[in-house]
This record gives C-alpha cells, sequence and structure tokens, in this order.
C-alpha cells in the first residue's frame, strides 16, 4: 500500500455523535489535524445539529439526515476553501454537534427569601420554586458566545445564570402584580405567565428558546401561616364575641375542675354560670356573675382580665360598687353600666365632688 493510500486511510470517512452524555449540550467531534475527505458520510440524527466552522467562521449548518460530503451541498466551505487538489481532496473543519431536544425539568428556586409589601401583614419574605423547560434555538450564537474552542458544553455551565435571572424576574413579577399574601396560591398561573413573558428576551439573548415556566411552590414565613390559620378560623366560628365568652367559661371550668375540694365547688359554681346562659338565665340557684365590662366596647370579660376578649381594649384594673345597686364596675367609671346611676356625690351646698360615703362637705360643712 502506497503512502497516499495509508494517509487516504486515516481521513475521516463517516462522521456522527452517538455516545450522547446527560447535560450534555454541545460535543466537537475529534480528529487528527480535523481532516476530513470529500465524499464522507455525515450522519445527524433527530434532535441534532450538525456545524462546520472553519477558521472560527460558521461555514455550514446540517439537520437531521444522512449527508454526502461534496462540494455541491458544502457551497460556503467550497468558496472559503478554494479547492486545488481535485473533487476527492481533504478539507479541514470543525465539526460541532448541538443537541436540540427540549431540555425538561430544569429546577430553579430562590435562594435567598424574596421580599413582599402586603397590606395585611406588612412585609413578609417568600421562598419559591419551580421548573421550566428550554431548546438550544440560534446554535451559531451559542457557539460562538459561550462554547468557544472547548470539546464539550454542559447545561451546568449556563443554567446558573439562568436560575439567577429566573429569580429575579420572579421578584419583579411579584411586585408589579401586588398580588396579597392571602390570594397568591389562586394566582399561580398568572404569576408563572408574567415571569416567563419577561424570561423570554433573556433566553433569546442566549440563544435558546424557553419552551414552558412553572411555579410549582410558595412559602410563606411560619408566623404568617400561622396568621392565615387563625383568620380562617375566625371565620369558621362566625360570632367572636359569643365564642370568646364560651372559651372563657370553659377555661374557668376547667381549672376549676383540676383542683378538687373548693375548686370542686366553684366548678360547680361556673357550671351553674353556664347553665343559667343557656337556658336564658332562669336556672335556680345560679351564682351571680363576677364580670368586667370593658369602658370601650361594653362587652364583659371575666374579673381579672387585663384586656378585652372583643376588642382588645385594656380593662380596668380596680373595681369597685355602684353606690345604688352595688354591682362591680371599673374603678372611675362615671355612670354604672347596669343601673344607669352616677357615680359621682355633689355636695347639696357647694356642688364639688365628694368621696362616697362622705356624711358632711369638707368644704361648706353641709350635711349630706
Amino acid at each position: 500500500m502506497g503512502l497516499f493510500d495509508k494517509m487516504k486511510g486515516e481521513l475521516i470517512d463517516i462522521i456522527e455523535w452517538t455516545d450522547k452524555e446527560p447535560e450534555l449540550l454541545v460535543h466537537r467531534f475529534i480528529r487528527y489535524q480535523n481532516e476530513i475527505k470529500m465524499g464522507a458520510k455525515l450522519i445527524v440524527r433527530p434532535g441534532q445539529r450538525a456545524l462546520f466552522v472553519r477558521e472560527g467562521k460558521l461555514a455550514d449548518l446540517f439537520g437531521p439526515g444522512t449527508h454526502t460530503l461534496q462540494t455541491k451541498n458544502l457551497p460556503i466551505m467550497s468558496t472559503l476553501s478554494g479547492w486545488k487538489h481535485g473533487f476527492n481532496s481533504p478539507f479541514k473543519a470543525e465539526v460541532y454537534f448541538v443537541d436540540t431536544t427540549e431540555q425538561l425539568d430544569r429546577k430553579w428556586g430562590t435562594p435567598n427569601p424574596v421580599m413582599l409589601r402586603d397590606l395585611d401583614f406588612g412585609i413578609v419574605r417568600l421562598r419559591c420554586r419551580g421548573n421550566y423547560s428550554y431548546k438550544i434555538s440560534d446554535k451559531a450564537k451559542l457557539l460562538s458566545r459561550f462554547v468557544g474552542a472547548g470539546e464539550k458544553f454542559y447545561a451546568d455551565a449556563i443554567e446558573g445564570q439562568i436560575k439567577t435571572k429566573v429569580v429575579s424576574s420572579f421578584s419583579d413579577a411579584i411586585g408589579e402584580l401586588k398580588i396579597p399574601a392571602l390570594e397568591l396560591a389562586a394566582q399561580y398561573d398568572e404569576i408563572s405567565s408574567c415571569v416567563k413573558d419577561k424570561l423570554v428576551v433573556h433566553f433569546t439573548r442566549l440563544g435558546l428558546d424557553l419552551l414552558s415556566f412553572t411555579l410549582e411552590n410558595i412559602s410563606l414565613p411560619e408566623a404568617v401561616e400561622k396568621a392565615m390559620d387563625e383568620r380562617a378560623s375566625m371565620g369558621a366560628v362566625g360570632n367572636m364575641n359569643q365564642y370568646s365568652q364560651f372559651q372563657q367559661a370553659k377555661a374557668l371550668r376547667d381549672a376549676a375542675s383540676n383542683q378538687g375540694g373548693a375548686g370542686s365547688m366553684m366548678g360547680m359554681m361556673v357550671g351553674g354560670q353556664l347553665g343559667g346562659a343557656v337556658s336564658g338565665g332562669h336556672a335556680s340557684n345560679a351564682a351571680p356573675k363576677v364580670v368586667v365590662k370593658c369602658p370601650k366596647c361594653n362587652a364583659q370579660s371575666p374579673e381579672g382580665s387585663k384586656f378585652c376578649a372583643s376588642c382588645g381594649g385594656q380593662l380596668a384594673s380596680d373595681l369597685v360598687n355602684c353606690i345604688k345597686c352595688k354591682s362591680s364596675i371599673p374603678k372611675n367609671t362615671k355612670f354604672c353600666p347596669e343601673c344607669g346611676s352616677p357615680q359621682e356625690v355633689k355636695c347639696s351646698g357647694c356642688n364639688i365632688v365628694l368621696e362616697a360615703g362622705a356624711k358632711f362637705c369638707p368644704e361648706c360643712g353641709a350635711k349630706q
């Protein structure tokens, strides 16, 4: 075998990419000195594209199928090379195979919470996650911007930049949509659509097509979730005033039942109060209620309560008896909420305010 035949046998006869690695997007076909025989077979499988690059410039692009490399289907390469040695002369070019299949279920998430200004809960920190899919559209742009002279280009080399842009676009969308925290769960599709619209331009600049974008979950801080649960419970209860009174009476009964002896008697008294309340106040031998009336909303709370169970207003810490009906009322109350009697006694002679129980006026000495 002559030298020419030996050299001819070392030239490339078949160009193909079969050993696809996971996450590998671009593969450069390796051959000593990149020499390719005219008339060689190029096999491009579905989901692939083959790019010929000569002297740093894109020469030709081939889609799926089997191609015989001749001057008629290598017009740009023929122009660049200017064949001088005949039809079967070898030529030099770098061949890159590009994976154009859809890259499915690419995960994204927020490494740090996203801040949301909410009317109900103030500043809320959100954590989110989801997935997206894309495929390579502009092979030449991807090759020139990111691959260069490298032999292999993997998805994670570009997806770090993509995920950063995803989080940024999500933050913008949340701020623009102004969706209350209580309604976020019902707006996943709207949020996803808004974020996708923002990302399309960015993906195009990278030579990619964004095919889908999905928001899978939005997580709220534990304190906000607890507040939302409590608000839902309030809606289920209905009349909060009646519910608060029921809960307070139940707590008194439980406390009394756990003390024994005198506590059992207290439990019976509380039980009698509850029985009277349920039957409309006509239960026999019911002990008188010991309550404090809220000076703001006039709702009743158990003695010793510091805040109103209905409106949350602060209650008076000291109790006094009405000068007329002897009901327990907060100190400094001007009129009794039970009988309506004024709680200030004025001197019949000089009209100054006297202390409760005074028999003579300390100013004019008049007998009261």
